[in-house]
Parts: C-alpha cells; sequence; structure tokens
C-alpha cells in the first residue's frame, strides 16, 4: 500500500547526509548549506507525544463502523435510556432546537445528538476485515461529527485510527476471558490501574513507564541537553519516568517556559542582592548533610536548566510558534480557551527550541481530563472529542512550518485513555469497559488507514454471539505493547530494547502495527 510519499522520503534520505555538515555548526547555517529542498522537511530529530485522556474515552462514539449490520446494532444498544446516545446516521441533517427529529421522533436539544447532525463519513485507504458475526459485504466507517479537523487530517494521509487496543498479557479471546483460562491484566475497570498499566505496563505503583524508558536509551543523543529527554506539560506522569531519565515538568503558554521565583528576580524584600544571596543558599553543595548537598545539586541543576531554556525560549523561532487559536464550544457556543490547544503549544515550542539545545529525540506527555462520563455523556464527551480535534489540528498546522521547517514527519502524535466503555448505555451514559479506538497522527504516519481488526459490534441477544464483545465491553485484539513497540522502533529503539520495555511483547502475534 502506497500514500504517494515514498519518493519523498527517498528524496529526505538522500538530502539526509547534508545534516552531517558539523553538530557544532548553527542550525541557520546548517539550513543555509542544504538549501530549499531541506528547507522544507525535519532535520534529525524525532518526537513522540502522548495525549493521554484521562477518565476512559467511548471511542464507541468516536469512530464508528457503518455499515447496515455494525449500525443496526450500535443504534439498538444506545438509542436509549433517559438521555440516548446514539449519534445521527450518516448524512443526516441537523435538527433545530426544539423541532423534532425525524430518526428519533425526539425533540432536539444543544446538548442531543438530533441537533448535531449526522456522523463524518471517513473512506481507509484498505479495506478493514469483516470479523465473525459481522454481516457485511463491505465495512464502512465514520467519526463523531464534532470531528471535522480530524476527518481533514484522515482524509490528507496525516492521521491514522488504531482499533480495539487495549492492556493484554497475551492475545486472548472473548470464551478465554470469560473462562478465565490465560492471563489477563489485573484490575481491569479501576482508573488508577489502567492508567498506570497504560503508562507503565504495570497497575499502580509502577516506577517506570515506557515513554521514560525510551528516554533512558535515546538521551545520549541529546548531549548536554539530556535533561530535556522526557517533557510533560501535564505534571508527574510514570509514562515519562525512566531509570535514568527525570521527567522535566514545563509550564504551558506563558513566558518564560520556567519560573523560579526569589532567585530569579531583580529584587527580594527590597533588596537587590537578595536574590543572588537565595541562589548561593540553596545551590550551596558543601553541606555535612548528603540529603542537603544531594537536594542543593538537584536545585543547581534545575535553575541552570530553566536559565537555559528561559533563554532558547526567548529566540525568534520559539517565539514565532502561533498561540493556539480559542475554539467554539459545540453545546454551549461560547468561545473558550483549549487547555489541550495550549499545551501542544508548549510542545511545539520546546520542537522549536530543539536545534539550539542539540536535541535530537524527546518524548512528550500532554492530558485532558474530563472523559468519565457515566453521567451526562453527550454534552462532556461531545464538547471533549471537539477539544481533541481541534488541538490536533492546531497541532499539526503549527509543526507544518517551525521557523521554516516543516517538522511533520519528525512527530508522531498519539492517544491513549484508561479503556473504552460499554456499549450499551446506563441511561445517560457509559461505564467501564476495556479494548478502544485511537488516532495516531504524524507525517510519518501511513494515514488515511484503519489499523489493526475493527470489531464485530453488539451484545449478545437471542442467537446473536458476539464474538469480539463480553458482556458490553470489548476484548482487545490489538496490544498497548504492540501499539507503543510501532512507535518505540520509528523513534529508534532496538527489537532486543522494546522485548525488554515491553515484555509481553513477544507474546503477540505481529509485533508492530504497520502505520509508521
Amino acid at each position: 500500500m502506497t500514500h504517494g510519499r515514498y519518493t519523498r522520503r527517498q528524496l529526505l534520505r538522500i538530502t539526509g547526509g547534508m545534516s552531517m555538515l558539523g553538530a557544532a555548526a548553527p542550525f541557520a547555517a546548517q539550513l543555509a548549506a542544504a538549501g530549499n529542498a531541506a528547507s522544507q522537511s525535519a532535520p534529525d530529530y524525532r518526537a513522540l507525544v502522548c495525549v493521554f485522556l484521562f477518565g476512559g474515552n467511548d471511542s464507541h462514539n468516536m469512530v464508528l463502523a457503518t455499515d447496515n449490520d455494525s449500525w443496526g446494532r450500535y443504534f439498538a444498544a444506545r438509542n436509549t435510556g433517559n438521555d440516548p446516545i446514539a449519534l445521527m446516521p450518516v448524512g443526516t441533517p441537523p435538527t433545530p432546537v426544539g423541532a423534532t427529529n425525524a430518526v428519533t421522533g425526539r425533540v432536539s436539544a444543544a446538548d442531543s445528538p438530533e441537533a448535531w447532525g449526522g456522523v463524518l463519513p471517513i473512506v481507509p485507504r484498505t479495506l478493514n476485515p469483516i470479523p465473525a458475526g459481522t454481516n457485511a459485504s463491505v465495512r464502512t466507517f465514520a467519526l463523531h461529527p464534532f470531528m471535522q479537523p480530524v476527518k481533514d487530517l484522515f482524509d490528507a494521509d496525516r492521521l491514522a485510527v488504531v482499533a480495539n487496543v487495549g492492556t493484554l498479557i497475551q492475545p486472548i479471546t472473548k470464551a478465554q476471558y470469560e473462562a478465565r483460562t490465560v492471563p489477563f491484566p489485573a484490575n481491569l475497570f479501576s482508573h488508577n490501574d489502567q492508567q498506570s498499566t497504560w503508562q507503565a505496563g504495570q497497575t499502580e505503583g509502577a516506577r517506570t513507564g515506557w515513554g521514560g524508558r525510551f528516554g533512558d536509551l535515546l538521551s545520549s543523543q541529546n548531549g548536554t541537553s539530556s535533561l530535556f529527554t522526557a517533557v510533560s506539560t501535564a505534571g508527574n506522569a510514570v509514562f515519562l519516568s525512566g531509570q535514568s531519565v527525570v521527567q522535566y515538568q514545563m509550564s504551558t503558554g506563558a513566558q518564560p517556559a520556567v519560573v523560579i521565583t526569589g532567585q530569579s528576580g531583580t529584587s527580594l524584600f527590597g533588596s537587590t542582592v537578595a536574590p543572588g544571596r537565595v541562589r548561593e543558599i540553596i545551590t550551596d553543595t558543601n553541606s555535612a548533610s548528603v540529603f542537603a548537598a544531594d537536594y542543593a545539586t538537584t536545585t543547581g541543576r534545575s535553575i541552570g536548566a530553566s536559565t537555559t531554556l528561559n533563554t532558547v525560549f526567548g529566540s525568534s523561532a520559539v517565539t514565532g510558534v502561533a498561540a493556539a487559536p480559542a475554539y467554539r464550544n459545540p453545546i454551549t457556543g461560547a468561545i473558550e480557551n483549549n487547555t489541550l490547544a495550549t499545551q501542544l503549544q508548549t510542545v511545539a515550542r520546546m520542537i522549536a527550541a530543539a536545534p539550539a539545545l542539540g536535541i535530537r529525540r524527546q518524548v512528550f506527555f500532554v492530558s485532558l481530563g474530563g472523559w468519565d462520563t457515566h453521567d451526562f455523556q453527550n454534552a462532556a464527551q461531545g464538547n471533549n472529542l471537539a477539544r481533541v480535534a481541534h488541538a490536533l489540528s492546531y497541532f499539526d498546522g503549527a509543526l507544518g512550518n517551525l521557523g521554516g521547517v516543516n517538522m511533520r514527519e519528525a512527530v508522531t502524535t498519539f492517544t491513549a485513555s484508561d479503556f473504552s466503555r460499554t456499549f450499551t448505555t446506563n441511561g445517560d451514559g457509559t461505564d467501564h469497559a476495556w479494548g478502544g479506538h485511537h488516532l495516531v497522527m504524524g507525517g510519518s504516519v501511513r494515514g488515511g488507514d484503519i489499523y489493526g481488526q475493527y470489531p464485530t459490534l453488539g451484545v449478545d441477544l437471542g442467537a446473536f454471539r458476539n464474538p469480539d464483545m463480553s458482556r458490553s465491553y470489548l476484548v482487545p485484539t490489538t496490544s498497548v505493547d504492540q501499539y507503543g513497540a510501532t512507535m518505540g522502533r520509528w523513534l529508534g529503539v532496538s527489537e532486543s530494547n522494546l522485548d525488554v520495555i515491553f515484555p509481553n511483547l513477544r507474546n503477540m502475534a505481529s509485533r508492530g502495527l504497520g502505520f509508521l
């Protein structure tokens, strides 16, 4: 399968040698020597960006199968309860608020799917196999009606869907899961445990995550700037914790990038010399106490790193990264800031700073909460999906021109979440489940396609027995290990090290998913 980019990749391999003009040469000089061809592509730099959706995204309403058999079972399961969560079929026009919808017979409200119009059709470049239990000659698909920007990225071959991903120890069937005849991850429906298992391969209490372990192996490529290998804009995340790499946590949006008050000012308690004295005290490593000396060493490193980073963040390449625009809340119509887009703006600025810092490999963590939609799912998830779509579109645009360089091929962005949610509704929401669908975006992504097996939909009823769904949740057919290993391999992690980072990878039928 081709996507019209192999010729370009061959060109990049040819021109890639121009980056060997000298590590010490200024980045601008390297660009000038490389000429126009290199100015249209990324230098020798790669980064992963994890977008974690905390709470468990109901991916059944994010990526949908629309063939008649799948849609019929979907609509029957979700068009129930006091506030049904079934979306409208492809081509359904929005029903004005207060009018009666012709499909459901219900009065449309701003926070009901009737007002949003039909789901947005997408056409994968390859046919997704039809699994046992699905009665269709061809499977067709769509996205949530608030995800037009994601559809645009999918159609442009810069975004792919990975189907039915979940935490696994080994491949498992519905029958094996229900009979408990093969091992599977502990505490499947626990938020904390599954967030940790997704990020680290172990339940709550894990000390290192696979992003941090990637950083352990690749941080030497960042020279004296190795402290910026694993960067979070969302607080502490086990995903970025390595055995040697320590995640660097950054503020978002504001300039400078990092603020250490007191020591960095020009005056403290009315004294112009006090900031300097504070700096001396908190970085004094000559204490008789080992703890105090270690603390001072860490503090000194932090101050030095923040000074370096804030200096670089003042450069035109970084300040030129456009701020994330506000977006319109599709439920209320209000113009709001998008916190996820703001985090991705900080990531874009960090990527723009990478040449000046001498950084070649990075892993980032950003997040968005509010996905635990036991109640009021229509409004909560709809608005959150609009935020994700808006943020991804903004980030793709920012990467397309960072200081005159197209960095899209150098950055792969992917979603992760605790788990997906039940196929059936509890009346106005959904409950904790297991396997779900995810998005991967980037110029190196073989986009416009669905990877992995999109499952048969529908709960067991009468003679129908769904081989992919136990009760009302999906049994995953793609593991987090395969998902992560595909991206680790692209980042430059060796096969032997992938087996260490993802010990369950050797249990899987395939070691990669083909989207990179």
